[in-house]
């Protein structure tokens, strides 16, 4: 089992900055790839962004690129989302989840999440 566990949620004006943690904590040495998503109100979950857990490949969504970097510290458990010159249209609550398979890409644990708010 893997626990995972978000912080670094809260309220930005548009244009701000906000960094996103996601501790994992269990058996961490079988995870694959960390990946993190979010989900507006009324609308369904999107994907955001991932990195595999022992290499430097990291993959993201259009809307996100340029503007958010995904990264990881193997020594804390942890990986990060730097989230720049954010938009109202960023505001969701976002999860972490980590898969422990190369192929399907899948998640097998999820965070509860955290809230994130830009306001315009």
């Amino acid at each position: 089992q893997v626990q995972l566990v978000e912080s670094g949620g809260g309220l930005v004006q548009a244009g701000g900055s906000l960094r996103l943690s996601c501790a994992a904590s269990g058996r961490t040495s079988n995870i694959y790839r960390v990946g993190w998503f979010r989900q507006a109100p009324g609308k369904e979950r999107e994907f955001v962004a991932r990195i595999r857990w022992s290499s430097s490949y990291t993959y993201y969504v259009d809307s996100v690129k340029g503007r958010f970097t995904i990264s990881r510290d193997n020594a804390k458990n942890t990986v990060s989302l730097q989230m720049n010159s954010l938009k109202p249209e960023d505001t969701a609550v976002y999860y972490c989840a980590a898969g422990v398979r190369p192929v399907p890409i899948q998640y097998d644990y999820w965070g509860q999440g955290t809230q994130v708010t830009v306001s315009s």
